[in-house]
């Protein structure tokens, strides 16, 4: 299932910090992410797929209909989110699996989002992942990724060049992957991008050609 060093790296990195994750990121998620992932399930509904579900913070934002489908690499993240699904008594299906490989058919998912997992994959697994989420996603259906990049402000800058060792040594993250320079190449239209928090934090709206 994994597809070269980095992915078992990756799996390694977050089977470690599973256990401590939520609180890892406990400031972040109330003071920038809750809202943010509000906006990212706007209108979403049918048929789902939470792709690098992690501990599960998407769970409060899923669409009360429909069916949702959370992916991950890591087992121990998984088992946190499926205790966060007992906890807040979500219907979603939960699987081991890695994003840039699935088994799922083709056009399986009417909406697939995705949030900070670019920034951890290695840049040679984005325009695989691309590629993969753009398969089984159906004809006319999205694909949102949530993703951080560079703030422009050279204060601000200089704080997340500081702060990225760390990010890089704890989740195996960058915040300057550019995912949308794969876009095309992947077979997707890129039909929105924004920012949503501040400048650092974006919205990717993708589409399959």
């Amino acid at each position: 299932m994994n597809r070269g060093g980095g992915r078992v790296a990756e799996k390694r990195t977050y089977d470690h910090i599973a256990r401590i994750y939520d609180l890892l990121d406990l400031p972040f998620e109330y003071r920038r992410y809750r809202p943010i992932r509000r906006i990212l399930f706007e209108g979403v509904g049918g048929a789902v797929l939470d792709a690098g579900v992690g501990t599960g913070r998407n769970m409060p934002f899923y669409p009360p209909k429909g069916e949702v489908v959370g992916i991950d690499l890591s087992p121990r993240m998984l088992a946190q989110a499926r205790k966060r699904k007992a906890r807040l008594g979500v219907a979603a299906e939960l699987r081991l699996m890695d994003a840039t490989a699935t088994d799922f058919s083709d056009g399986r998912f009417d909406h697939v989002v995705a949030t900070f997992l670019f920034c951890v994959l290695d840049d040679e697994d984005q325009l695989p992942a691309l590629r993969e989420l753009r398969r089984i996603c159906r004809p006319g259906g999205d694909i949102r990724l949530l993703e951080y990049a560079y703030s422009r402000d050279p204060l601000k800058r200089f704080v997340m060049r500081l702060w990225s060792p760390w990010v890089r040594l704890m989740y195996g993250a960058t915040f300057d992957r550019n995912t949308e320079q794969y876009v095309d190449a992947a077979g997707l239209e890129l039909i929105e991008e924004r920012f949503l928090f501040q400048d650092i934090i974006k919205l990717l709206a993708l589409r399959p050609r």
